[in-house]
This record gives C-alpha cells, sequence and structure tokens, in this order.
C-alpha cells in the first residue's frame, strides 16, 4: 500500500504545484515580458503539454485514494473527516478542471487559431479564475491530508 499511497501523494503534489507555478511564476512573467500576442500562445501551449498530466491525475487520484479507503478504512463509512474533506475537495478539483478544459480552454484554442485575441484573452482569464480556485481547494487538500495517517 505504501506504493499507492507515494504514487498518490506525488500525484496531489505535481497538480497542486503545477498550479502555483502557473499562477505565482509563469504568469507574471508571462506578463511583464510578452505583449498578448505572444501571451495567449505561451499559455496555450504550456497549457497542453501540463493537461496531459492532469488528465493523468485525475484519474490516479480517485483510483488510489479509494484503494486507501479501503485498505485502509474498509470504507468512507469508517473514514475520519479528513479523509472525506479530500474527497469532496478532490471531486470538485476534477470537475472545475474537466470544466476549464471541456469549455474556456477549448474555447481559448479555437480563438487563437482563427486570430480573435480578445476573445482568446477572455478565455485565459477565466482559466486564470478557475486555476487559482482549484489552487485554492488543492491546497485545502493537502492541508487536510496532514491531518491523516495512512
Amino acid at each position: 500500500m505504501s506504493f499507492v499511497y507515494t504514487f498518490h501523494l506525488l500525484s496531489a503534489c505535481l497538480w497542486v504545484g503545477g498550479m502555483f507555478f502557473a499562477y505565482f511564476a509563469l504568469r507574471p512573467a508571462a506578463a511583464s515580458l510578452l505583449e498578448p500576442p505572444l501571451r495567449l500562445p505561451l499559455w496555450n501551449q504550456s497549457f497542453k503539454h501540463f493537461f496531459i498530466w492532469v488528465w493523468g491525475f485525475v484519474l490516479i487520484l480517485p483510483v488510489s485514494g479509494y484503494a486507501m479507503i479501503f485498505s485502509r478504512y474498509q470504507g468512507m463509512a469508517n473514514a475520519p473527516v479528513a479523509v472525506h474533506i479530500m474527497q469532496l475537495s478532490g471531486w470538485l478539483m476534477v470537475f472545475i478542471f474537466a470544466y476549464l478544459y471541456f469549455k474556456p480552454y477549448k474555447k481559448m484554442g479555437a480563438y487563437l487559431s482563427c486570430s480573435k485575441l480578445p476573445e482568446a484573452g477572455q478565455c485565459l482569464n477565466t482559466i486564470r479564475k478557475l486555476v487559482a480556485t482549484n489552487l485554492a481547494l488543492g491546497l485545502l487538500t493537502i492541508a487536510a491530508a496532514s491531518t491523516t495517517r495512512f
């Protein structure tokens, strides 16, 4: 079970760490160095590469999380409150990511392909807000995890 725990923990940290990097490092650097006609394609390509990983995390995290829950607690009924918080916040993150991916991210790519920069910029702003929400939820999830021992 330690392999499952390690894989779960690494997946969560990489997803949340990637959002932290994008929000607090890449975003200000791109804004200070690049004009929107260059900034938007940078974001689109960055998301393209990162989202491949996030889809993997979206699969790994619930599978490994439920494996640990059923192995350790024999189901959710015996799990501590922190595990319930992790489950709730984790599923919220998955749903927010899926929405982000299939709506504003896909629209941004479509707008970029036909050079509609203002519309692509609006999509990027929506993505920024959703990433901020998911980052907050991810930090809450990690905090909840730190209170529970597997």
